[in-house]
This record gives structure tokens, C-alpha cells and sequence, in this order.
């Protein structure tokens, strides 16, 4: 009998974005002026000007403001992901301002599947925790997306600062 598949670690994850061409990591911290409930937070930027982060890693709720995807459960962590809006339609069949419309029709809790982010899904970004058998291989299409996304609007800031 075949064992199960094993699912990824958000340190394993983390390493799977690290490993992408020129990304930044800024962990949320004290020293790094972030608010505490956002205090280990992870945020992968392309460039090092960290101006808009493309994918973002959270074990712990944020009080007051994020906790509809209770990660304060053992072992649970979210991966977020921005897709754009093009991006985003695609894969959720509607565009993301209708996000805040059909937030009651989504269990942001559940684990391994794609969803729009919580908070974040009228910006088009998606979130899905504890990715495993059911969601990977899409996990790691989106990340690539989102880290192309990013390199390619890093580019034209660095195209427009030259000139």
C-alpha cells in the first residue's frame, strides 16, 4: 500500500518561495516596527525595495482583524497569494469585488483548498491553509504566477526609476 503523501510545512513552503529568482523575505518583528499581532508573520517580495508583497505565510490569527481562518489552531498556517484580478476570476469564477458579497458562502477554515483570502479577496488575493494532496499542485502554479506577477511589476519600477 502506497503511503500518503506528505504535506508541506510553511518552512517548507517558505523554502519552496525562497527558491524562486529574487526574492526578499521580511518576517514580521518587533525590530521591524510590524504591529504584534502580525509578529512572525512572513512576507516574500521581489526586489529589494519590499513595496508590495506577492505571497505571504501566517500561523497566528490577528486579533481584532483576521481570525476567520482560525490559525490558531496546532500546526495550521495559511499561505496568501496575490493573483490579480484576471488571475483571480479564473480561478474562482467571479471577480474579486464580489468577494465582500459572497463571504458568507465561504468556510475560510478549511484546509488544502484554494479559496479568496478573507480580508484580502477584493484586492484578488487567494489563501488556502495547510496545502496538501488536494490543493499542491495548484498551490505551486499560483505561487509561480503570483512570483511572475511580481517580478514583472518590479521590473517596470525599475524601468521608470532608470529613465
Amino acid at each position: 500500500m502506497a503511503a500518503e503523501p506528505v504535506s508541506p510545512t510553511a518552512d517548507g513552503i517558505a523554502e519552496r518561495i525562497l527558491a524562486l529568482p529574487e526574492v526578499e523575505l521580511l518576517v514580521a518583528t518587533e525590530e521591524s516596527g510590524a504591529p504584534e499581532v502580525a509578529w512572525g508573520w512572513r512576507f516574500f517580495y521581489v526586489g529589494p525595495d519590499r513595496r508590495l508583497p506577492f505571497a505571504t505565510i501566517g500561523e497566528s490569527d490577528m486579533a481584532g482583524f483576521d481570525e476567520d481562518s482560525r490559525l490558531h489552531r496546532p500546526g495550521v498556517f495559511r499561505l496568501n497569494l496575490d493573483l490579480g484580478r484576471r488571475e483571480f476570476a479564473r480561478v474562482f469564477g467571479y471577480p474579486p469585488a464580489e468577494s465582500d458579497d459572497r463571504r458568507a458562502s465561504v468556510d475560510v477554515s478549511v484546509l488544502d483548498v484554494v479559496l479568496p483570502h478573507p480580508v484580502y479577496g477584493t484586492a484578488a488575493w487567494a489563501c488556502v491553509l495547510n496545502p496538501g494532496p488536494r490543493s499542491l499542485a495548484e498551490v505551486e502554479r499560483l505561487i509561480a504566477y503570483a512570483h511572475q506577477r511580481a517580478r514583472e511589476r518590479h521590473r517596470r519600477t525599475s524601468d521608470r526609476r532608470s529613465t
